[in-house]
């Protein structure tokens, strides 16, 4: 698959609420996982790691709403704005997340999604 094959079908999964069918499908074995944040779960490498990382998130969080822009594409990357109301379980506070997701492909797999908020 191309870049561009990529992206719109992970764009499109995520637009109708599913974010666990992208990476299964698409993240390379070797998949490194970048949040721009410190702590256990800033560098995460590794299929089954990153995969564990979008649990915990899941668990911890009520999401309210999401709103997907792009993709948008240059060269090997790509990049996806996810806007986010959610709950977390730890403050029970509702807040707003934005950030953007870049995505590196190569040989037909996502090998690096890296955050930015």
């Amino acid at each position: 698959m191309t870049v561009q094959d990529i992206a719109a079908d992970l764009v499109a999964l995520c637009k109708a609420g599913d974010f666990d069918t992208p990476g299964q499908k698409y993240w390379a074995d070797d998949v490194v996982s970048l949040e721009a944040m410190p702590g256990d779960m800033a560098r995460m490498a590794g299929k089954a790691a990153v995969t564990g990382k979008g649990e915990w998130w899941a668990a911890n969080h009520q999401v309210h709403g999401v709103e997907v822009t792009g993709p948008y594409i240059n060269g090997d990357q790509f990049a996806v704005g996810f806007k986010m109301e959610v709950t977390p379980k730890s403050t029970g506070e509702r807040i707003t997340m934005d950030e953007v997701a870049v995505y590196t492909v190569r040989d037909g797999k996502i090998v690096e999604e890296k955050f930015f908020y």
